[in-house]
């Protein structure tokens, strides 16, 4: 990823900055000066949420239940230049027909994010209700991978799912959010 210019950089707090006023409920005791501050002290963070914006991700900055902040994809559904992606590169480079571009945690790893865990995605459910209508994979626990598996999360019927999937799989609703610590 390339470093911002100034103006990206502009553009991009002015973007956070309105979200962040306008969904109080995701950071409550926060301000944005504050936060701005941080942001501006970590140019990876920086870059990291300009490819979350530039996906699709609607990133702002979510106070977790640990009490850590961290900007998280707010989405309603999850990223639309995120979605129609396998697992894994093991699981995309093992599809014998027809494999994806790439997948989650390769794209998340160029774009210098993590995708969530189940705990992060089930406490963002909280503060909101996403993916009514698509999906996002999740990070899996090893012993679910090394059986060929991997989870994803999603909402219906008012209530938050976890599933499980091959890991190979891949859907046009399907996708992952992901996260970058503060």
């Amino acid at each position: 990823m390339k470093a911002l210019s100034p103006a990206e950089t502009t553009a991009l707090l002015e973007t956070l900055a309105g979200r962040f006023r306008k969904n109080p409920h995701r950071h409550p005791g926060l301000d944005w000066k504050d936060v701005e501050d941080r942001l501006r002290a970590s140019s990876s963070a920086l870059k990291a949420i300009a490819e979350m914006e530039r996906t699709g991700g609607e990133p702002d900055a979510v106070v977790g239940d640990s009490g850590a902040v961290l900007f998280i994809d707010c989405s309603r559904q999850t990223p639309s230049k995120r979605r129609s992606l396998c697992y894994d590169q093991e699981a995309r480079e093992g599809r014998k027909k027809h494999p994806p571009k790439s997948s989650a945690l390769e794209m998340a790893r160029e774009m210098g994010v993590e995708i969530l865990t189940e705990e992060e995605y089930r406490y963002l459910q909280t503060l909101e209700p996403l993916d009514t209508t698509t999906s996002s994979w999740l990070l899996t626990p090893p012993d679910i991978r090394e059986r060929g598996g991997a989870i994803f999360g999603d909402r219906r019927y008012d209530t938050v799912f976890r599933y499980h999937n091959g890991a190979d799989s891949y859907y046009a609703a399907r996708g992952f959010r992901a996260k970058v610590p503060l």
